[in-house]
């Protein structure tokens, strides 16, 4: 597994606080992989879910660590989002 990944699950079940979310939203990391938060919590899985978020693995590290606000990331192309939009909304305000 990628080191990307792993310090990704392990920061995003931090923001969850040992809760999942109602549905799913599944990361995309250009040339490292997938994550997906659900019920379960942040795990390392490329499954289907409601919303996708894709990007290079610097912006979901800036991301992650609060350095780019996810909604400007969208507005100015770093990362792109299908499906569920509302999903993706739910996601920024777990970043922020």
């Amino acid at each position: 597994m990628s080191e990307i990944l792993d310090t990704a699950v392990k920061a995003l079940a931090d923001k969850l606080g040992g809760d999942g979310i109602e549905g799913s939203i599944k990361f995309e990391i250009e040339g490292a992989g997938a994550i997906r938060i659900d019920e379960n919590g942040a795990s390392i899985d490329d499954s289907e879910a409601d919303c996708t978020i894709s990007a290079d693995a610097s912006i979901f590290q800036d991301l992650l660590a609060g350095d780019l606000n996810p909604t400007s990331a969208f507005m100015s192309g770093k990362i792109s989002v299908d499906g569920d939009m509302g999903m993706a909304m739910k996601l920024g305000s777990l970043l922020t």
